[in-house]
């Protein structure tokens, strides 16, 4: 489980096949469960100056993977006892948005996300959503794209400073909208077997 803080901006030395090298601070150990640009992804290899992790052929497909070649936002997985920001973040990516504007209001930056309809329902207005593993709120949702705001302060600790109209980025939705909208379909459905309703309680 992650909390959308990104911990570090790192740099991405190779990316040959499926292992993607990573020239970070953060010391990590083989079998750690580290998001990069928001995926949760497993440490295969340890350097002196960095690690390296393995995305497979299912996660290269799902996620926007131009953006694994320069510089990507690092978090390890939360241990038992860390101090709990942001919102619960799993490292599942939903869906590749694609930025349609960015606004620079002086204090504050507008942006703005188009996304596949069917996702539309999962993005809540003033929710828990995050982008290429950061965690924001969500301003506004229109019927294909949804409205961030984000803070100076934010854009220049990220890679937010260097996306662009038209740049794609990772979307994760937020998980318990997800499972509403799961038992919301299920009763929609069919009605639910007590041993259903056990089930979906036992998520949460």
């Amino acid at each position: 489980m992650f909390t959308g803080l990104i911990r570090e901006v790192a740099s991405v030395k190779s990316f040959v096949g499926s292992t993607l090298t990573i020239q970070a601070k953060h010391k990590a150990n083989i079998g750690d469960s580290i998001a990069v640009n928001g995926a949760c992804l497993t440490v295969v290899k340890c350097f002196a100056d960095g690690f390296a992790v393995e995305l497979s052929p299912e996660s290269q497909k799902l996620l926007a993977i131009e953006n694994y070649k320069n510089r990507v936002h690092i978090e390890p997985a939360m241990k038992m006892g860390d101090r709990f920001e942001g919102h619960i973040v799993q490292g599942h990516i939903d869906a590749i948005g694609t930025i349609r504007a960015i606004q620079n209001n002086g204090n504050a930056y507008d942006i703005f996300i188009d996304v596949e309809k069917k996702f539309i329902p999962y993005i809540v207005p003033k929710g828990s959503i995050t982008i290429d593993g950061v965690s924001l709120t969500v301003n506004d949702v229109l019927a294909e794209s949804f409205r961030l705001t984000i803070i100076p302060h934010t854009m220049q600790e990220t890679l937010f400073k260097e996306y662009r109209k038209g740049s794609r980025v990772n979307i994760e939705t937020d998980m318990f909208a997800r499972y509403i909208a799961h038992i919301i379909n299920q009763q929609k459905s069919d009605s639910l077997s007590w041993s259903e309703v056990d089930r979906l309680s036992a998520i949460y």
